[in-house]
């Protein structure tokens, strides 16, 4: 087998490289047609019924605001009450028929077969589900003095993505329905103090990677990988090694993010839906992001070093 996989490497490389020359302008060809024709039949969401978890503020607040406008049934999910139901009452003014908001801490099992059995037991089906709840741990690696401190982040960002997939699958089968998946450019950039964040973020994207090649048609499955977007993280809120959450502006200048453009969450949140209502399976936003990404598949040592020379001088 050693020798199999000698000739391979000898072979394969410049066969790979030949063939992607020659695949890749008819391929580009190819999907700018399918987007153009996508964009034509872009799906309505009026009247469909749609599940937001983390909707208390920054992306999945905007993101129940513009369902809203467009008329689509809500079910907002965040462990915070009261920002909750400000929200709710907001998007039925925006013109959502009828919203639901049901406290509720994503990373319980439990928690999240209930919301997702009371949203489907309320409006009888489910069409969209957008799992957008997440916190970002905040410290170097070599700082933490409990490491299970640092499980909220696998167990909110991951975990509770994975959860509400797993109670709502059946249901979005039937209604042939969409996962919005709100991962990070941090899934795909690696950023010094935010290891875990990075970690978790990644682990969704090759989750739902996975996930979409087993569902095939029968559920469509849009990645979204934001960049820095008006949210509470961009403000300073964070989770400590401690796993607390505070709010520190310093913190946050410690990691640059101050440096960086910010992106409005209500634009970030009408680039997702016109998205997912072409059935896109991948969004960046803003764009730019695209550039850092090549950038670190095909530079990495420079991306590395600028990382840290940013956030660790």
């Amino acid at each position: 087998m050693d020798s199999v996989n000698r000739i391979i490497n000898f072979v394969f490389p410049p066969l790979a490289l030949y063939g992607l020359f020659v695949f890749y302008p008819i391929y580009q060809r190819l999907k700018s047609a399918v987007s153009i024709w996508r964009n034509v039949l872009s799906e309505n969401v009026a009247g469909k019924v749609v599940l937001i978890t983390g909707a208390a503020s920054g992306i999945g607040e905007a993101l129940a605001y513009e369902y809203g406008k467009k008329g689509a049934y809500l079910a907002l999910v965040d462990i915070r009450d009261e920002p909750l139901f400000h929200v709710a009452a907001l998007a039925e003014l925006y013109g959502s028929p009828e919203v639901i908001p049901m406290v509720a801490d994503v990373s319980k099992l439990h928690d999240c077969k209930r919301f997702i059995q009371a949203t489907v037991l309320h409006f009888g089906r489910l069409d969209h589900l957008v799992t957008n709840a997440g916190v970002a741990p905040l410290y170097l690696f070599e700082d933490i003095d409990d490491l299970s401190k640092a499980m909220p982040a696998m167990d909110i960002n991951f975990w509770g993505s994975v959860y509400c997939t797993f109670f709502a699958s059946s249901y979005l089968k039937k209604s042939r329905g969409k996962i919005v998946v709100i991962a990070s450019g941090c899934g795909y950039i690696a950023s010094p103090r935010l290891s875990f964040y990075c970690a978790s973020k990644a682990a969704v994207i090759a989750f739902y990677e996975t996930l979409r090649s087993e569902f095939g048609s029968k559920v469509g499955v849009t990645i979204v990988a934001p960049g820095v977007v008006d949210s509470e993280m961009t403000q300073g809120k964070f989770m400590t090694k401690n796993g607390q959450f505070i709010v520190d502006k310093e913190l946050r200048d410690q990691v640059q993010i101050s440096l960086l453009p910010v992106e409005s969450a209500e634009r970030c949140a009408k680039a997702i839906l016109r998205s997912v209502c072409r059935g896109d399976r991948y969004l960046l936003e803003p764009a730019w992001i695209s550039c850092v990404i090549l950038w670190k598949v095909f530079c990495s040592e420079v991306t590395d070093s600028l990382g840290r020379w940013l956030v660790m001088g």
